[in-house]
Parts: C-alpha cells; structure tokens; sequence
C-alpha cells in the first residue's frame, strides 16, 4: 500500500472541527469504492493535522482527493502529500497540491 496524507491548518479553515478526522476518510472511502482508505491522523503542529490515507496508487489516487478539496470552501487551504511507501511520515513524502 501506499500513503496520502491530507495535511489541515486549523488557522486557515473557515469552520475547524476535529470530526473532519473521522469524516474525510469516510468520504473518499465511499467516492473511490473503497480505493482509498483511512490509516490515521496525527498531529503535525499545534494547528496542523494530517490525515493518512492508504490506497494502491497513490499518484492515480490523489486528484480524487484535490478535487474534493478544491470544491469543498473549508477544505481549500489543504495540502496533499504521497509516498509510495506504507505509513511514511509527512517528511518522506512529496507535495502534491
């Protein structure tokens, strides 16, 4: 497997709630069919929070996540990291978006 991590600034989110941990994953899992799956959060900073998603192919896989990004107005400060290593940690992955 491979490692999308959905990095969230609190300071830049129009409405931060903590539930996004939970419900992100839950929507790309049902938008992709189960391609795309949680694998965690983590804290990053004191305002930032990672997301860690597991797919197959994460460079096929992460425009789904931009574009959910892109059309959802708390979600746009949101950046994309990948790795094609399983559970790498933000540092040892490449900014996608």
């Amino acid at each position: 497997m491979q490692t999308i991590i959905i990095k969230l600034d609190s300071r830049k989110m129009i409405n931060p709630d903590l539930d996004i941990r939970y419900t992100l994953p839950d929507r790309l899992e049902k938008i992709t069919s189960g391609r795309i799956s949680d694998n965690g959060y983590d804290y990053i900073s004191k305002y930032e929070l990672g997301i860690w998603l597991e797919t197959d192919n994460a460079e096929h896989m992460f425009p789904i996540v931009a574009d959910l990004i892109k059309n959802d107005n708390n979600l746009k400060s949101a950046e994309i990291y990948i790795s094609d290593s399983e559970t790498a940690e933000i540092h040892e992955c490449r900014k996608v978006y």
